[in-house]
């Protein structure tokens, strides 16, 4: 499990690892537990570019369907394919094993939120 406190999160409740120009991507334990048992994901293929902001791939529950938002811009260099396989990896170990792309970034957004930040957004 990475360290919640050095991870960047933005407000739509993904967390980034920054490694370089590398960025690792997952969604949080607060949108996991709010999507309840996630039963399929669908992640963007490797050496996609992505826009930040604009919606990437998907992730269903029993309970609804949520949309992955590219938190950069930049290329997908990889995909988690054991999510995409088990996908019950996001909500056992978000910040873990459940972790969604890795996109190579060349400038991080002005909003990302801090850990301190984004637990005063989500009430924790």
């Amino acid at each position: 499990m990475s360290d919640k406190t050095t991870l960047k999160y933005t407000p739509e409740h993904e967390w980034l690892e920054i490694d370089g120009d590398i960025a690792t991507v997952g969604i949080t334990d607060y949108a996991a537990d709010k999507l309840g048992d996630v039963v399929f994901v669908e992640l963007p293929a490797v050496d996609s570019e992505l826009a930040s902001g604009t919606v990437v791939g998907e992730i269903e529950s029993t309970k609804s369907v949520g949309e992955l938002f590219a938190p950069v811009n930049g290329s997908v260099v990889e995909a988690n394919a054991a999510v995409v396989d088990d996908s019950a990896l996001v909500n056992s170990d978000p910040f873990g094993d459940g972790w969604l792309i890795k996109v190579r970034f060349t400038e991080l957004p002005s909003n990302l939120l801090s850990w301190d930040e984004y637990s005063a957004l989500v009430g924790e």
